[in-house]
């Protein structure tokens, strides 16, 4: 069963364990950076919020919406020319963050939005009470109440992400997925995609394990 893992296959795993690392990491920031502000607006400009703007609401909520519900698969499919805009490539990791980022941002707005809305509306009550503008209310109010929310948010949008980059593999994304893909199923063993998918389960561990411990932190404070 071991012969398999030869020290070139070794190095196969370190090396599609770090493409996948930085599939996940550049796409992950990249998607918060796009999808927590994203996230703000809807809840600002929905009913009851302070920027209430029903009409533009629905327009990037429906674009939002839009994105989540086209299958990741498809996605990577449907958006190569745009990859290859971008990076100049349609396969290898780079390719695949582009995929990643788009499915990752909308995902990451709506967690967002969900949890601004769990902030008790008689905080926001009182801070345009004193006088706090709109800037003021999201950096003071909203974004520091709603923070262990967020945070458990990304947990799961890096959880998803995980699972998003091994199905990269399919279209030569690069990472464990293509790796499981290409000796795992196409050479037929068995011993790498199960040394694949133990892998990628002590990542999502590891990953939940420190999202966990930084909402506990944030949740004391």
């Amino acid at each position: 069963m071991f012969e398999n893992f030869s020290e070139m296959m070794l190095q196969l795993f370190a090396t599609s364990l770090w493409e996948t690392l930085i599939m996940v990491g550049i796409s992950g920031v990249a998607g918060a950076l796009i999808g927590i502000p994203l996230g703000v607006f809807l809840r600002l400009t929905d009913h009851g919020g302070i920027l209430q703007n029903g009409a533009a609401n629905k327009i990037v909520g429906w674009l939002v919406n839009a994105v989540r519900s086209t299958p990741f698969i498809i996605l990577l499919v449907a958006i190569i020319p745009f990859t290859r805009f971008i990076t100049g490539s349609s396969i290898g990791t780079a390719a695949a963050i582009v995929p990643l980022t788009l499915a990752a941002a909308p995902f990451i707005a709506r967690l967002v939005e969900t949890s601004l809305r769990e902030v008790d509306h008689g905080l926001v009550e009182a801070a345009q009470a004193m006088g706090a503008t709109s800037w003021q209310i999201v950096w003071k109010v909203l974004l520091p109440e709603s923070l262990p929310g967020i945070v458990a948010g990304l947990t799961i949008s890096f959880v998803s992400l995980t699972g998003y980059s091994a199905m990269a593999g399919a279209i030569g994304g690069g990472g464990l997925g293509d790796l499981g893909i290409r000796y795992g199923y196409q050479r037929f063993l068995p011993d790498i995609m199960l040394a694949v998918v133990v892998i990628l389960i002590i990542f999502v561990q590891l990953v939940q394990s420190l999202g966990d411990w930084a909402v506990r932190r944030l949740s004391h404070k």
